[in-house]
């Protein structure tokens, strides 16, 4: 089964005063507080319960729920999970949160953060250095690490799943405390 997706400009002509729509941001928290379409409502990736979001919804039951990420990538795999729960009405925003905003819809913004990807390239780009440096100085065996790091990422791109993306998303800096109006969550 294909995923259905919209363009910005169609969401946006959806985004009427008055007009109900479920559109479910599933960045962090911590990316989310820093620029989110104002009529999202954060439920981060790791945490979605499609069964949940279909019972807290604000629209009509008839209509579909829109998926959002920071470029698209996340929001197809947020639509996954509601077609394996057995729910099929849901529709991807082409080109994620980022896109909608060039494209001029109303938009929060809040405290600056470095985005999930950039921490992943970060992260690899760090420990691929840190295994040819030390399989240079110390020990040719820790070549092992960026061989590793390298086959994670071959792996994360043919499968669209990023292991080390979901593991930094759960560390503190992209955590927001218990009160969701200190990270401005809604």
């Amino acid at each position: 089964m294909s995923i259905a997706s919209i363009s910005p400009q169609e969401l946006a002509r959806l985004c009427k005063p008055g007009s109900p729509i479920d559109l479910i941001d599933v960045r962090t928290p911590v990316e989310y507080r820093e620029v989110h379409l104002d009529v999202a409502k954060n439920v981060p990736l790791d945490q979605l319960d499609p069964s949940a979001v279909m019972a807290g919804r604000s629209g009509a039951a008839g209509e579909p729920v829109y998926l959002i990420c920071r470029s698209g990538g996340r929001g197809k795999q947020a639509c996954e999970k509601f077609i394996q729960a057995g729910i099929a009405n849901v529709v991807n925003v082409e080109g994620g949160t980022m896109a909608c905003v060039e494209a001029g819809m109303p938009a929060v913004r809040g405290k600056k953060t470095i985005s999930l990807e950039r921490q992943v390239r970060i992260a690899a780009g760090s420990l691929v250095v840190l295994g040819a440096a030390l399989g240079w100085f110390v020990n040719p065996a820790f070549i092992g690490l960026s061989a590793f790091v390298g086959a994670g990422l071959v792996f994360a791109g043919v499968t669209d799943t990023c292991g080390m993306g979901m593991l930094l998303a759960r560390m503190p800096w992209n955590r927001c405390g218990k009160d969701s109006i200190s990270c401005g969550v809604k």
